[in-house]
């Protein structure tokens, strides 16, 4: 196990972008004061991709150095939504959804940091309660050239897009949660910097000691591009392994020192030499392992390599133990019905544009008819997409 020291050097090295006020960071570490240590995460979405997670394992950095833990969750925020890397206006989230969001957000953060330790609030409790007079306050400390000077803001500017009032206040509300938790330290990516600095500015103008910010890299997708959701080059949390797995092998060979320095705990030295000596392929499978490892354990990673390799290398599916796909064996179903019934598609347009690519196989038909209604037999075949199969069952 490494010394404090050496964690204490870790900490403010890998993944991380940029510290304001390093030095006062390090000797506050060096010195055994217990930090409040601040991140803040909008529950936008049901997942959390690895992407979101880096800065996620650098607060359990933090955590395992004994210092206290304070996650956000941004019930509030949320209703307004981060503008920091948006080249369009946000829509406002409805509350519902927000809701529906929060219920699969602390198990899956609970992956990575032990939630026994860690402080979870709301920012409803206290932003809920701001007077109006008590906004034009805060908004008193920025201009509107500080929030102009914003990349995005500049760029939707520059091609006569949108940008409302409603984004311009984000930076605000995140900031005086640094304000009403008395964080000593805030984490965040490279998107988040002006948000970050914000909340150092607003704990100035309340009489407080202005936090130090620590700001991690922002990992790409697996296609190289921005990690999206929408575009579907992400690898989440809540991923089963075999699908983790899979989505880490398709990941593009010059991305690979990329995701074994920013999603997983593998020493740097020992990662760089291996793909010295080892081929892209090796490294990637090496890499999935390792992806697997850290949210579903040791056993399920190997489980799930020997999966991928009967399945993609040896192209055994006979050999290969699938998830199950209840069916009803003896009447007609819909190929549309088929697909949804997968979980794989989170809506039916999205399961209408794989069946129409060729993107869905039952031994080895391919259906390329969503309306097409067929008996599909027990035990055989489903594949949908490149990397999902299934075993019908009755």
């Amino acid at each position: 196990m490494a010394s404090k020291a050496g964690q204490i050097e870790r900490l403010l090295a890998r993944n991380v972008e940029e510290i304001v006020e390093r030095d006062h960071l390090a000797a506050a570490l060096r010195s055994g004061k217990k930090l409040r240590v601040k991140l803040g995460i909008d529950p936008t979405g049901a997942k959390i991709h690895i992407g979101r997670a880096v800065v996620l394992w650098k607060l359990r950095e933090f955590q395992d150095l004994g210092h206290q833990i304070v996650l956000i969750i941004g019930d509030y925020t949320a209703l307004i939504g981060d503008p920091s890397d948006k080249l369009a206006k946000r829509p406002m989230l409805a509350e519902k959804d927000i809701k529906a969001n929060l219920k699969t957000y602390l198990p899956q953060i609970g992956k990575i940091l032990d939630m026994k330790k860690t402080e979870v609030r709301h920012n409803s409790e206290w932003l809920g309660k701001l007077s109006f007079r008590d906004v034009l306050d805060l908004a008193e400390i920025f201009t509107i050239q500080q929030m102009m000077e914003r990349e995005n803001f500049r760029e939707r500017w520059a091609n006569h897009k949108s940008i409302s009032l409603r984004e311009l206040t984000y930076p605000i509300m995140q900031g005086y949660d640094s304000v009403a938790v008395k964080a000593d330290v805030e984490l965040g990516g490279t998107d988040q910097t002006f948000n970050l600095l914000a909340g150092r500015k607003i704990q100035a103008h309340y009489g407080q000691n202005p936090q130090d910010v620590l700001i991690t890299g922002m990992l790409v997708g697996t296609d190289g591009r921005k990690m999206s959701t929408t575009w579907g080059n992400v690898i989440n949390i809540a991923d089963a392994p075999q699908e983790q797995f899979g989505k880490t092998m398709a990941l593009r060979d010059e991305l690979i020192a990329e995701y074994f320095q920013c999603v997983t705990n593998v020493d740097e030295k020992a990662w760089k030499s291996e793909l010295t000596k080892e081929s892209p392929k090796l490294s990637k499978q090496r890499l999935a392992f390792e992806v697997v490892k850290l949210y579903h354990g040791e056993a399920a990673a190997k489980k799930a390599a020997k999966e991928w390799e009967t399945l993609f290398s040896k192209k055994d599916m006979a050999a290969a133990e699938l998830p199950p796909l209840k069916i009803n064996t003896r009447e007609d179903i819909r190929v549309l019905d088929i697909v949804m019934k997968t979980e794989v598609v989170s809506s039916k347009s999205e399961a209408r544009r794989l069946i129409s690519a060729g993107s869905v196989r039952v031994g080895d038909e391919v259906l390329k008819d969503p309306s097409a209604k067929l008996i599909i037999k027990e035990g055989e075949t489903l594949k949908v997409g490149k990397r999902h199969f299934f075993r019908i069952a009755a």
